[in-house]
């Protein structure tokens, strides 16, 4: 039996269950759940980069679904906004305010680049055979998420805007 995007949100609440956190109750507990993490030396960034600077890089799937991502400075700023705020309380998501999907973030690295992103998505099959169907599936089901709590708490994203965040890693 695989994940889907429904199985993804229900293992989020059953951490919260797990950890003991009440979102009703304030207590002086905090959790941080994010996207993907954008960064210069390492994480996903590292993993792309090849394939889209000798131009086959690409969308995976539909290129439809969301794909939550977050640069590592705005991670670690939200963190340090947690700590320095003591009444910023509960769960809060570690993702960029605006909305990407996978198409639109291949189509955004390619360009940060100066590369082209002109080869046929992924096929979904393709992606199952190599990551397994569990974990094919986060990334061709991406889950949307707005950060709504983070915004609340008047965090000041550094890099709101997927184009600004890839140019500061890859320039």
């Amino acid at each position: 039996m695989g994940l889907s995007a429904c199985h993804t949100s229900q293992l989020c609440g059953n951490v919260r269950q797990i950890r003991g956190v009440n979102t009703a109750v304030s207590t002086a507990h905090t959790s941080q759940y994010s996207g993907v993490v954008l960064g210069k030396d390492g994480g996903v960034i590292k993993l792309m980069v090849w394939p889209f600077w000798l131009g086959l890089g690409g969308a995976i799937g539909s290129g439809q679904q969301a794909m939550p991502r977050i640069h590592v400075d705005d991670l670690s700023g939200i963190l340090a906004h947690t700590v320095e705020n003591e009444w910023v309380l509960g769960i809060s998501n570690g993702e960029a305010p605006a909305q990407t999907t996978n198409g639109e973030f291949a189509r955004a690295l390619a360009l940060s680049l100066t590369r082209p992103s002109v080869l046929p998505p992924v096929p979904s099959l393709v992606l199952q055979a190599l990551l397994g169907v569990e974990r094919a599936v986060l990334l061709l089901e991406g889950q949307r998420v707005i950060p709504r709590r983070t915004l609340q708490t008047g965090y000041r994203y550094l890099y709101p805007e997927l184009q600004a965040a890839l140019k500061s890693i890859v320039s």
